[in-house]
Protein backbone atom coordinates (compact mmCIF):
# COMPACT_ATOMS: atom_id res chain seq x y z
CA UNK A 1 0.00 0.00 0.00
CA UNK A 2 1.61 3.56 -0.75
CA UNK A 3 1.77 5.56 1.66
CA UNK A 4 -0.90 8.66 2.15
CA UNK A 5 0.46 11.84 0.56
CA UNK A 6 2.19 14.17 3.03
CA UNK A 7 0.11 16.46 2.12
CA UNK A 8 -2.91 15.78 3.73
CA UNK A 9 -3.90 16.55 6.95
CA UNK A 10 -3.44 13.58 9.62
CA UNK A 11 -6.71 13.28 10.07
CA UNK A 12 -7.40 12.55 5.94
CA UNK A 13 -4.51 10.46 6.26
CA UNK A 14 -5.88 8.17 9.05
CA UNK A 15 -9.52 8.10 7.42
CA UNK A 16 -7.72 7.07 4.16
CA UNK A 17 -5.87 4.41 6.08
CA UNK A 18 -8.93 2.87 8.03
CA UNK A 19 -10.85 2.40 4.61
CA UNK A 20 -8.35 0.31 3.19
CA UNK A 21 -8.55 -2.32 6.48
CA UNK A 22 -9.60 -5.17 4.88
CA UNK A 23 -12.73 -7.43 5.38
CA UNK A 24 -12.03 -9.84 7.93
CA UNK A 25 -8.27 -8.16 9.33
CA UNK A 26 -7.93 -5.39 12.24
CA UNK A 27 -5.20 -2.93 12.59
CA UNK A 28 -4.34 -1.51 15.97
CA UNK A 29 -5.01 2.42 16.84
CA UNK A 30 -0.93 2.51 17.39
CA UNK A 31 -0.48 0.87 13.82
CA UNK A 32 -2.87 3.42 11.99
CA UNK A 33 -0.82 6.39 13.60
CA UNK A 34 2.31 5.28 12.90
CA UNK A 35 1.10 4.37 9.33
CA UNK A 36 -0.15 8.14 8.52
CA UNK A 37 3.23 9.20 9.92
CA UNK A 38 2.81 10.29 13.83
CA UNK A 39 3.27 6.23 15.75
CA UNK A 40 3.15 8.37 19.18
CA UNK A 41 -0.66 9.69 17.96
CA UNK A 42 -3.00 6.35 18.67
CA UNK A 43 -5.51 8.17 21.12
CA UNK A 44 -5.67 10.70 18.11
CA UNK A 45 -6.67 7.53 15.81
CA UNK A 46 -9.23 7.08 18.46
CA UNK A 47 -10.45 10.84 18.29
CA UNK A 48 -10.91 10.22 14.49
CA UNK A 49 -13.00 7.25 14.75
CA UNK A 50 -15.25 9.30 17.13
CA UNK A 51 -15.60 12.21 15.56
CA UNK A 52 -15.71 10.79 11.64
CA UNK A 53 -16.88 7.28 11.55
CA UNK A 54 -20.28 7.17 10.51
CA UNK A 55 -19.87 11.01 8.59
CA UNK A 56 -17.04 8.82 6.65
CA UNK A 57 -18.37 5.55 6.14
CA UNK A 58 -15.28 3.70 8.18
CA UNK A 59 -14.85 0.61 8.93
CA UNK A 60 -14.50 1.52 12.68
CA UNK A 61 -15.06 -1.98 13.95
CA UNK A 62 -11.55 -2.97 12.17
CA UNK A 63 -9.65 -1.02 14.71
CA UNK A 64 -8.62 -2.52 18.29
CA UNK A 65 -5.92 -2.09 20.70
CA UNK A 66 -2.10 -3.60 20.75
CA UNK A 67 -3.62 -6.63 22.83
CA UNK A 68 -5.93 -7.56 19.89
CA UNK A 69 -8.52 -6.54 22.55
CA UNK A 70 -11.71 -3.85 21.84
CA UNK A 71 -11.22 -0.80 24.02
CA UNK A 72 -14.60 0.17 24.01
CA UNK A 73 -16.95 -0.75 27.47
CA UNK A 74 -19.48 -3.51 27.35
CA UNK A 75 -22.94 -2.06 26.48
CA UNK A 76 -21.02 1.16 25.28
CA UNK A 77 -20.27 -0.50 22.06
CA UNK A 78 -18.09 -3.63 22.96
CA UNK A 79 -20.89 -6.38 21.46
CA UNK A 80 -22.12 -4.53 18.88
CA UNK A 81 -17.91 -4.37 17.48
CA UNK A 82 -17.41 -7.89 18.54
CA UNK A 83 -20.76 -8.80 16.48
CA UNK A 84 -19.42 -7.30 13.10
CA UNK A 85 -16.23 -8.43 13.46
CA UNK A 86 -17.12 -12.40 13.71
CA UNK A 87 -19.76 -11.45 10.74
CA UNK A 88 -16.46 -10.64 9.23
CA UNK A 89 -14.74 -14.11 10.39
CA UNK A 90 -12.58 -12.78 12.97
CA UNK A 91 -12.07 -14.72 15.46
CA UNK A 92 -12.00 -14.57 19.39
CA UNK A 93 -9.97 -16.73 21.90
CA UNK A 94 -11.63 -17.65 25.63
CA UNK A 95 -9.70 -14.14 27.07
CA UNK A 96 -11.91 -12.14 24.11
CA UNK A 97 -8.63 -11.09 22.57
CA UNK A 98 -7.77 -11.15 18.60
CA UNK A 99 -4.78 -13.42 17.53
CA UNK A 100 -2.27 -10.40 15.56
CA UNK A 101 -0.56 -12.72 14.35
CA UNK A 102 -3.29 -14.45 12.27
CA UNK A 103 -6.37 -11.51 11.53
CA UNK A 104 -3.84 -7.64 11.62
CA UNK A 105 -3.93 -6.34 8.79
CA UNK A 106 -0.04 -6.17 6.96
CA UNK A 107 -0.14 -3.40 4.25
CA UNK A 108 2.34 -4.07 1.49
CA UNK A 109 4.65 -0.28 1.62
CA UNK A 110 5.93 0.44 -1.46
CA UNK A 111 9.15 2.35 -0.75
CA UNK A 112 10.75 4.73 -3.53
CA UNK A 113 14.26 3.24 -5.17
CA UNK A 114 16.37 5.56 -5.03
CA UNK A 115 17.82 6.71 -8.43
CA UNK A 116 21.55 5.99 -9.28
CA UNK A 117 23.24 9.12 -9.54
CA UNK A 118 26.28 9.23 -12.19
CA UNK A 119 29.21 8.77 -10.21
CA UNK A 120 27.56 7.15 -7.35
CA UNK A 121 29.19 4.34 -5.93
CA UNK A 122 27.25 0.62 -6.12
Amino acid sequence: MPQPQKSLTFFRRVVVIIKKIPRGQVATYGQIAALAGNPRAARQVAWVLHSAADKENLPWQRVINSQGSISLPRYGGYELQRALLVKEGVKFDSAERIDLVRFQWRPKIIKKKKENKPGARL
